[in-house]
């Protein structure tokens, strides 16, 4: 399940080995998107050209489209003067700190928006806070638009995928993002069971949801990153065959899918009984779900919680190695580098190691645009 990826430079340059794994996510959540949309071709999720885009569309919006492109134009020669619009990605997050009316910044059809959404800012001003500081000048938070149709012309219910956006022209080999080990969420030793990290993650998501973090995990920013993570029930953790309905599961016609898929609900299953339900028996305040209630069971938090949980460690996690005199891995949740979406075929290389003083790290295996998905293999 986890690749680790080692790279080596002749002898006249330094020898780097990247030593952080990476992690696959499910395999329903794609196939889930396949059997719902069976004629996709085989490059379907990557984002289309403007180019391609305005082929699709009949000859008399092809002509609109070129009419309003000539007045965008003039528009444009007429402000040479002035400075480039922080909608665009490559102007970076300016105005970061700063009160704006909207959300998010417009870019080109084929680039994503930058997210300027209130957790997002609050999650940039905690990543200030936190000495990485440094990252806001090459990328940022955004959302691509998922074109599942190549006749799609650009509505406004399109689809989109959040993930990390580069905010300028970033040459190959430089760093595209560089978190102190101490910002990381260390869930423990890698095994191949992923719901023994899931019930250190769920608990102190629930001391989060309850104001009863320490006040050193408070100091640490676990309040601003618990905030940007996908949320229990969710639609980005909805498209997961963990949380499919038995029909849905049926309807897919997927065996080793559904294999899969019970195989690791029985898994949680197995852990809420042995691990979490005899720990809320002893006390209603361990794995208290909702604060405001009076303390009863359905305060706490259930099986479906757990299930989310591992469904954020199967997703999210990256297996690190420990120090240089250590042979073995941790499981962290690396802010903003959990952020990045997959691309098998990504030449972006992984590198750090969990110890205190390291630096985790992407660097960039080719030359990034400004405006481009960040994605990790």
């Amino acid at each position: 399940q986890y690749n680790i990826i080692s790279l080596h430079h002749s002898q006249q340059k330094s020898v780097m080995t990247s030593t952080m794994s990476t992690r696959r996510r499910p395999g329903g959540v794609l196939l889930s998107l396949l059997f719902l949309h069976h004629s996709l071709p085989s490059d379907s999720f990557t984002i289309p050209s403007s180019q391609s885009l305005l082929t699709a569309l009949p000859p008399t919006r092809r002509r609109r489209h070129a009419i309003l492109q000539m007045a965008k134009t003039k528009s444009k020669n007429s402000k040479k003067k002035k400075s480039s619009s922080s909608s665009s990605p490559s102007a970076g997050l300016k105005g970061f700190g700063s009160s704006s009316s909207s959300s998010t910044s417009s870019a080109s059809p084929s680039s994503g928006t930058i997210d300027r959404s209130q957790s997002a800012m609050a999650f940039y001003d905690y990543l200030t806070r936190n000495g990485a500081s440094s990252n806001l000048k090459r990328v940022g938070l955004g959302r691509f638009p998922l074109r599942l149709d190549e006749t799609d012309d650009g509505h406004d219910d399109v689809p989109s995928l959040r993930g990390v956006i580069a905010l300028r022209d970033i040459p190959k080999g430089e760093p595209l993002i560089e978190i102190p080990y101490e910002m990381a969420l260390d869930l423990g030793r890698e095994s191949s069971d992923p719901t023994l990290p899931a019930i250190a993650l769920l608990q102190k998501y629930c001391s989060w949801r309850c104001d009863a973090l320490t006040e050193k995990e408070a100091a640490k920013g676990l309040n601003e990153y618990f905030a940007v993570l996908p949320k229990y029930s969710s639609e980005d953790c909805l498209g997961s065959t963990d949380f499919f309905s038995e029909d849905a599961l049926d309807a897919m016609q997927c065996p080793w899918i559904r294999e899969e898929t019970v195989r690791r609900r029985e898994s949680v299953r197995a852990r809420y009984e042995r691990d979490v339900a005899p720990m809320t028996e002893i006390s209603s305040n361990l794995y208290r779900w909702n604060r405001d209630d009076d303390g009863g069971r359905d305060a706490i938090a259930t099986e479906s919680h757990l299930r989310w949980a591992t469904w954020l460690v199967t997703s999210r996690v990256l297996a690190v190695r420990g120090p240089s005199d250590a042979a073995s891995s941790n499981r962290l949740l690396i802010p903003l580098i959990d952020m990045c979406n997959h691309d098998r075929d990504s030449p972006h290389v992984l590198t750090g190691r969990a110890a205190p003083g390291a630096m985790l790290k992407v660097l960039a295996g080719r030359d990034v645009a400004a405006g481009e998905p960040v994605d990790i293999a």
